[in-house]
């Protein structure tokens, strides 16, 4: 079949063995757009420093081992879409890595918001304690605006999920596989809402299965579109520590969720925090390092200006300063987020993640609209 256009192209290109970003960019340098490169005979192909004879081969003879009209038909079927760099929805961050992929199918819609996201990770065989953590988490960030991003796998990654569909955040789930292909399967139901509240993202073709090398190269991708990846849990072999190298080697921030001393699965965690990544016990931790995303709070009220607020209830006792705070912004009506801003003189973040924790104390309730009461 002729190529249509340069999207076709790429997804020709995406398909094609021994053919990665890095040398997606030299062929481009050296003929400009996808359909010059799949046109160009071997020969020409072989004169492109560092493409090798065997790369060439592959490109020259792309029609007789890319089904491609099959795969624009699967695509069209599916419902994903195709997102290349030049395109806006590709992540800008992503987009900064010296390795970024060539296409994205995405299952889903990614937004100009998922620009502010963070990866929580962690290993599959996990604890509930860091369930738990990796869900609370999850939340306490969708509640400030940021979107979760993890890799679909059982375990960390599946809570994270999770705890941001649960407090109806966005979640975006970057897979080892095909975009077709549920893995694991019992996980069917819950990429099905992340869809629905998100987006699946995968950098394979259709129908391709999981395998060793699969997962590093979904890793990149996690670490790549994100601010910063934090480990919930993690032993010393897990991969969610190749997550965390590659966001430092792309210069992002990580951090660690500290657990049990005596506990293998938080080893990983430790020893991260051991070489220098921040230590997270809350999303304030995580937040603190980003406050330049959010805009600055108004200046607190004066004494004379503010609206009175009852007085914290014994119940609350042992609150930190900012729980207190906001609490005492809270009445029995029901009162919109930006107003506890301005009454409490506290970051939008702050602010954010401290109702969070109120209302799983049951201290607070949140009504559609980020309005918020006490109970």
């Amino acid at each position: 079949m002729a190529i249509m256009d340069a999207r076709e192209a790429l997804i020709a290109l995406n398909m094609i063995e021994h053919v990665g970003p890095i040398r997606l960019r030299q062929l481009l340098e050296a003929f400009g757009d996808g359909p010059s490169i799949l046109a160009a005979s071997r020969s020409r192909l072989e004169r492109v420093p560092g493409l090798g004879p065997q790369a060439a081969e592959s490109i020259a003879q792309w029609r007789q081992s890319v089904p491609l009209e099959a795969e624009l038909r699967r695509i069209a079927e599916y419902g994903c879409q195709i997102v290349v760099g030049t395109d806006e929805s590709y992540p800008p961050l992503l987009r900064q890595i010296y390795d970024p992929p060539i296409v994205l199918y995405v299952k889903g819609r990614l937004e100009e918001r998922d620009r502010h996201a963070i990866a929580l990770v962690g290993s599959r065989l996990t604890t509930p304690y860091g369930q738990d953590t990796a869900r609370k988490l999850a939340a306490q960030l969708v509640h400030a605006g940021i979107t979760v991003v993890s890799g679909g796998a059982r375990g960390i990654d599946t809570s994270a999920h999770r705890g941001a569909l649960h407090a109806q955040g966005r979640t975006i789930a970057v897979l080892g596989t095909g975009i077709n292909r549920v893995v694991p399967p019992e996980n069917a139901e819950l990429f099905a809402q992340i869809c629905a509240q998100g987006a699946l993202v995968t950098q394979f073709p259709f129908n391709r299965p999981p395998d060793k090398q699969s997962f590093p190269i979904r890793n990149r991708i996690v670490a790549g579109m994100t601010l910063a990846t934090v480990v919930v849990e993690a032993t010393l072999t897990s991969g969610a520590l190749i997550t965390a190298n590659l966001a430092l080697d792309y210069g992002r921030q990580v951090m660690a969720v500290p657990g049990r001393i005596d506990s293998p699965r938080s080893k990983g965690c430790h020893d991260l925090i051991k070489k220098g990544a921040k230590l997270c016990e809350s999303a304030e931790d995580i937040l603190s390092e980003f406050e330049y995303l959010f805009p600055q709070a108004p200046p607190a009220a004066s004494a004379a200006e503010a609206s009175p607020v009852p007085p914290v209830e014994p119940s609350a006792s042992g609150l930190t300063d900012a729980e207190q705070r906001v609490l005492s912004a809270l009445g029995r009506e029901e009162i919109h987020i930006d107003e506890i801003i301005r009454l409490t003189g506290l970051p939008t973040s702050v602010v954010a993640a401290t109702l969070l924790g109120l209302e799983m104390r049951d201290l607070a309730r949140q009504s559609p609209g980020k309005l918020f009461r006490r109970p």
